[in-house]
């Protein structure tokens, strides 16, 4: 039996008999806006796992890096690399290896979610996104290159930094963040080109790394699912629509019923959190529905 070592908003992470082993184990657990929502999703710890799964299985194949993944050992679970985690900021030494990089990388291809409404307030311009000018820009509009950003680890709302700032917290190289950079690139390529195939949009992502053996990046976390990951339908988008196919619709509705703009307000104002309200019963069957069915879409498996 190992032993719980952190449970996060979706997952646990489980000692083995190896200390040099992790175990992941995926809950039917959501969550939005840093917030668990109390309200289980009948498997979609399954459906994100073996999605994670299918999709570092195909980086390594391709040779695009290292992987932290060892063995799915069930439906729900996955056998893992272990790597330190060093909690302050700017102490991980300049010849560490095997530790959890402190930094969150999100690739961005569409306007949309977080960075659609921090551009409705003025917090970033179509020039910080690769547009030529300041020309009003729509939601769901195409990003002329690959959007990426970098958010800490270390806090409790993920912040995004500047490229020196993200340097000083990780005491990464500048030859290192470019590294990881340009993998995040390589893999949403594989993504946008797995998907494409099944009618679907990638239209951004985030991801996680750790630094191996001789400081060399192992992608690490989960990846190219409904909760890291935001999709669209091809084929709606074409005739102008946007149909959302990942876990923005229950994003969508706390925003409808008021409950983000609340949260919004006490976060910038330091106060008492609203806690977050169950989902409505129609709500939990059409996502897990959407879990299932997206499961396929993004693998060509069955759940």
């Amino acid at each position: 039996m190992g032993e719980l070592l952190y449970s996060g908003k979706v997952k646990q992470v489980w000692s083995t008999e190896d200390e040099d082993i992790i175990e992941f184990r995926y809950t039917d657990q959501i969550s939005v806006f840093d917030q668990i929502i109390p309200s289980l999703i009948p498997r979609k710890g399954e459906s994100l796992n073996r999605a994670s799964c299918h999709w570092f299985s195909l980086v390594e194949n391709e040779g695009i890096c290292k992987t932290h993944v060892l063995e799915m050992n069930a439906p729900d679970r996955v056998l893992a690399r272990r790597f330190d985690v060093i909690r302050e900021p700017g102490a991980i030494s300049k010849d560490a290896e095997n530790f959890f990089v402190p930094l969150e990388v999100i690739c961005r291809h569409y306007l949309a979610g977080t960075a659609w409404r921090r551009y409705q307030r003025g917090e970033v311009t179509p020039i910080d996104l690769g547009f030529s000018s300041n020309n009003e820009l729509k939601e769901g509009v195409k990003l002329p290159e690959p959007f990426l950003e970098v958010s800490t680890k270390f806090e409790k709302f993920d912040r995004n930094l500047g490229r020196e700032e993200a340097l000083e917290i990780s005491n990464l190289d500048p030859e290192e963040l470019d590294s990881i950079l340009s993998i995040v690139l390589e893999v949403d390529s594989i993504i946008d080109r797995e998907t494409s195939k099944r009618g679907l949009i990638h239209v951004d992502g985030k991801k996680e790394f750790a630094l191996g053996p001789g400081r060399e990046p192992v992608l690490i976390d989960s990846f190219g699912t409904l909760d890291e990951d935001r999709w669209w339908d091809a084929e709606a988008y074409e005739r102008g629509e946007i149909v959302q196919l990942s876990k923005e619709a229950v994003r969508q509705h706390y925003i409808d019923t008021g409950h983000h703009s609340e949260l919004y307000e006490a976060r910038q104002a330091g106060t008492d959190e609203p806690p977050i309200p169950a989902l409505p019963g129609e709500i939990i069957s059409s996502t897990a529905e959407l879990y299932a069915s997206m499961f396929e879409r993004l693998t060509g498996e069955s759940l």
